[in-house]
C-alpha cells in the first residue's frame, strides 16, 4: 500500500532515542530524497511516494539511527553564511567556531587592514579560511591542513561558491608557510584529550580522530601552534585560537611564556570559553 509524505515522517520516530532533532532530521532526510526544499513536505503532505523512494528513505534513516552525523548524511553543513561540503574525512563545522570567524574580522578592521595576509591552520573543510576570504576579499588566505582528503574537500568547497583569494597548503601546521609577515593566523586545531569518553559519543564517534585528539592533555597542538606562529607572524599581529571549555587558563599562560600579549578570551554562544587571542610580541627566542 502506498504511502505518503505525512505517514513516511511518522517513521522519523525511531529517531527519537537518538537524536534531539530527530523531527528536523526526519524533515532533512526525507526532502533530500525528494530533491525539495523541506516546506514541500509540509505543502504536499498527502503526496504519496514512489516505493524506491520510500526505500532510500529508510536506509538513510537507518544510518542516522545509527548514529550517523546528518551532516555526512547530507554532506552539508551550513556555517556563516554559506554552505559546505562535508565528508567524513573533514570535522563537521560548528556554530560556537564562528565567534573566531567574527572576532578576526573585528581585530582586522580595528587595524584598519584592508588586504591582510592570514593563514589558517587545520583548515578541513575550510570553513574558517573561506569565511574570512568571503568577508575580507581584499586579503589574501591560506589554508593548511595536514590531510590531503580534507584539503580536496576545502577546495571544492572553495569552487562551490566562487571565493579565489584563498591557496591551499598541505603541511603541519607552519611547516608550509614560507612567509615570516603574516597580519593573522587562526586555527581550530584538535584540543580533546586522549582517552577523553566524550569521544565515544555522538558525533565525534564518526569524525577523524587526528583533527580532534592532541597530547598533553588536549594541549600538545595548541602549544606546537603558539611556537611556532612565532616565526610567521609580525610584530603585533594576531593568532586566534578555538579551544576547550576548560582550558582558558591554560591556554592564556602557554601564550604568555611563548611571548604573546594582549591575550583575551571570548565565550562562545553557549556562553562557553572558546576562543582565546593575542598579539605576538615580537622578542626574541
Amino acid at each position: 500500500m502506498a504511502e505518503n509524505i505525512r505517514q513516511v515522517l511518522s517513521r522519523g520516530e525511531a529517531l527519537r532515542p537518538q537524536s534531539e532533532s530527530w523531527q528536523l532530521d526526519t524533515e532533512l532526510l526525507l526532502a533530500r530524497v525528494l530533491n525539495k526544499p523541506r516546506e514541500y513536505l509540509f505543502t504536499w503532505p498527502e503526496q504519496e511516494l514512489q516505493l524506491r523512494q520510500i526505500e532510500e528513505f529508510q536506509q538513510l534513516l537507518s544510518r542516522r539511527k545509527d548514529g550517523e552525523p546528518i551532516a555526512y548524511i547530507l554532506g552539508k553543513r551550513g556555517f556563516w553564511d554559506f554552505e559546505l561540503e562535508v565528508n567524513s574525512s573533514v570535522l563537521i563545522p560548528r556554530p560556537e567556531t564562528e565567534i573566531l570567524v567574527e572576532t578576526a574580522i573585528e581585530l582586522l578592521s580595528e587595524s584598519r587592514k584592508t588586504a591582510a595576509k592570514i593563514a589558517d591552520l587545520g583548515t578541513g573543510s575550510g570553513a574558517i579560511a573561506l569565511a574570512l576570504a568571503k568577508s575580507c576579499s581584499s586579503s589574501s588566505v591560506i589554508a593548511v591542513d595536514f590531510s590531503e582528503d580534507a584539503l580536496n574537500v576545502a577546495k571544492s568547497n572553495a569552487s562551490n561558491l566562487g571565493i579565489s583569494n584563498i591557496e591551499f597548503i598541505q603541511a603541519s601546521w607552519c611547516d608550509g608557510l614560507q612567509d615570516n609577515d603574516f597580519d593573522m593566523i587562526v586555527s581550530n586545531p584538535p584540543y580533546v584529550a586522549e582517552g577523553d569518553a566524550h569521544l565515544l559519543e555522538g558525533d565525534l564517534l564518526f569524525e577523524p580522530s587526528l583533527a580532534l585528539v592532541a597530547t598533553e592533555n588536549g594541549l600538545g597542538d595548541l602549544h606546537t601552534i603558539a611556537l611556532q606562529c612565532r616565526e610567521k607572524l609580525k610584530k603585533g599581529s594576531w593568532l586566534l585560537l578555538e579551544h576547550g571549555y576548560d582550558q582558558k587558563q591554560a591556554v592564556a599562560e602557554m601564550l604568555e611564556r611563548a611571548g604573546y600579549f594582549n591575550i583575551q578570551c571570548r565565550k562562545d554562544l553557549s556562553g562557553v570559553d572558546r576562543l582565546s587571542f593575542a598579539q605576538w610580541g615580537g622578542s626574541s627566542f
